[in-house]
Formats: structure tokens, sequence, C-alpha cells
């Protein structure tokens, strides 16, 4: 059997290689190190970004429930009034507009004259009772002149005629 040893200068080569190689392990594994530092360094980054989005999102859903529950109380309150416009005419709707442009008019006008008349209303009632009075005796004075029935009845003819 014959053995192939290496030669001197093969050993040498090796040797020279595996010492180039065990010298630069250190800065292998420094730079492997700092690598993995640096990929944690970023993961940290990501994981306090994710939180910000997790806590945005959070306080986005929170505002939204509140705007969804706010609606759904509105929605709530106008459904009387929903039901009462979607039985007017286009018509009655257009007339209803036109009356809410006089509303400031209207409210003057029951300001300065119709309340103060409203407020001496307890005062007229005698009034018209009087007057009541009065023309009951001028009815029964009228008919008390001589000849007044035929000159009705020959009115009433008259009207008959006509």
């Amino acid at each position: 059997m014959v053995f192939n040893l290496p030669g001197p200068r093969t050993v040498f080569d090796w040797a020279v290689q595996t010492t180039t190689t065990v010298v630069s392990i250190p800065g292998r594994v420094l730079n492997l190190l700092t690598a993995a530092e640096d990929v944690v360094r970023r993961a940290n980054e990501l994981v306090e970004r994710t939180d910000a989005v997790i806590t945005s999102s959070e306080e986005a859903v929170a505002h939204a429930r509140r705007v969804t529950a706010a609606v759904d109380e509105i929605l709530e309150t106008t459904k009387p009034m929903l039901r009462f416009v979607t039985e007017l005419s286009a018509h009655e709707i257009e007339a209803a507009i036109k009356l809410v442009d006089e509303l400031p008019k209207l409210a003057e006008h029951l300001i300065t004259d119709i309340m103060p008349i409203l407020g001496t209303l307890d005062r007229v009632g005698p009034d018209i009772h009087e007057l009541l009075d009065v023309t009951k005796d001028v009815r029964k004075a009228i008919l008390g002149i001589p000849g007044f029935s035929y000159l009705r009845k020959r009115g009433e003819d008259k009207e008959l005629e006509a």
C-alpha cells in the first residue's frame, strides 16, 4: 500500500490557511454580533412602531364607537320625524318651507299685535255682553214699530220673487 503524504508546500499552505481562518474568527464573530445587535435594534424599533400603531388603532376604534353611538342616538331621535317627512308630498314640503320663511314676520306680529289684544280679552267680555243686550233691546224696539210686520212680510215676498 502506498500513502500519499502531502508535500511540505501543501502542509504550509494548509497551516497558513488554518491560521488565517483562526485569526479571522474573532473579527467575524464581532461582525456577527454587530449584525445580531442591529437585527435586535431594528426588531425593537419595529415593536415600538407596532405598539404605536396598535395604540392609534385602539384610539380610532374607540372614537368610531363613540361616533356610532352618537349616530344611533340621532337616528333613534329622528325616526318619528323621518316617518312624518315620508308622508309629506312635495307640495306640502314647499308650503312648509314657505311657512318657515315667514316665521320671523309671524312672530313679530304675534308679539306686537296679537299678544296685547289677548291681554285685554278679560275686559272685552263684559263689553260684548252689554252690546248684545243693547242689540236685543233695539230689535224689540224695531219689532214694536207699528206696521213693521207688514214691511217685513213685504220684504220677504220680494226676496222670494227674486
